[in-house]
């Protein structure tokens, strides 16, 4: 799936499929965020292929302990679910909790023996590492997934300009990488990212709907990603 820019809309209600399919290649459910996601996602008759995530509590989403991963076991038997979103941590056995790990490398087992992308996710509310431990992440993600995603806080452009320096260095080291900032300083990362190869963007269809800090709304970010992309074929 993610060969190419996958651009995402982000939505806990799957009714709004219809109107994201002019701009969006995905829409990423949020289980985490959704009224009675598996009835949502049984009833699911949408063009656009799903991302599946169930956001852990302790990164940031409203799902609390390992059913979640029950949740996301279910969701990829669905035809229309192409990937899944998996916690680095958890994959990695670092999260607090030990029995995350034979939950989450269970869930990707499972995904992959669907063919189900994985997406193994990293994400930092409070800052953005050094250089060196971004590349470091990305590659670590990269290695535990079919694409890793990392989402850090920016605070000062500098932030922004390692994010951009990480990704264009890991996926010319042959990763699939996903990144992006959160946070106004940087915003734009989450238009200019792409150019440097990562492989997928997060918008909601409405601003007022956005699912982490400084995201542009769906039609705005496909259409700046679109015309610098566009810039660089032209070249």
């Amino acid at each position: 799936m993610f060969e190419e820019f996958v651009l995402a809309a982000s939505t806990a209600d799957l009714s709004e499929e219809p109107r994201a399919r002019e701009c969006a290649d995905a829409v990423e459910f949020r289980m985490d965020l959704a009224d009675a996601p598996l009835d949502q996602l049984a009833g699911y008759d949408g063009d656009v292929p799903l991302i599946a995530t169930n956001r852990a509590s302790w990164e940031g989403g409203e799902a609390d302990g390992t059913a979640r991963y029950d949740a996301l076991s279910t969701a990829v038997g669905h035809d229309a679910v192409a990937a899944v979103d998996i916690e680095l941590a958890a994959l990695r056995g670092i999260h607090p909790d030990p029995s995350e790990e034979s939950h989450a490398t269970a869930l990707r087992e499972t995904a992959r023996e669907v063919g189900v992308d994985v997406v193994a996710s990293v994400h930092d509310f409070e800052s953005t590492p050094e250089p060196a431990a971004l590349v470091d992440l990305l590659a670590d993600a990269a290695g535990e997934g079919d694409v890793g995603k990392l989402a850090t806080t920016a605070t000062a452009p500098a932030d922004a300009l390692a994010v951009l320096e990480a990704t264009h260095e890991t996926t010319a080291a042959g990763h699939r990488v996903a990144a992006m900032c959160m946070g106004e300083p940087g915003r734009h990362t989450r238009a200019v990212a792409p150019v440097y190869g990562s492989k997928i963007g997060y918008a909601p269809i409405d601003a007022a709907d956005a699912t982490a800090p400084g995201q542009y709304p769906l039609a705005t970010l496909r259409d700046l990603v679109d015309r610098l992309r566009d810039g660089e074929t032209d070249e």
